[in-house]
């Protein structure tokens, strides 16, 4: 039997955008980012890694590139 379960409710902030950032990406951002959840370091994402490493960065029209 299956039961009907009425919508989640929506979160006020809900989440837009997971990243994973270095200490020095968290410097820049500054006292405005306040939100970041530190993890150890862990070798079975190493492959994950390497792989979003070789990806080449998508050109914005209008942007310059750094």
């Amino acid at each position: 039997m299956t039961r009907d379960r009425p919508p989640a409710p929506r979160r006020p902030d809900p989440i837009v955008a997971v990243g994973l950032l270095t200490q020095r990406d968290l410097d820049v951002l500054g006292s405005g980012f306040r939100r970041s959840f530190p993890v150890e370091e862990d070798a079975a994402f190493d492959d994950l890694l390497r792989a979003l490493d070789s990806i080449e960065a998508i050109k914005m029209p209008g942007k310059s590139g750094s």
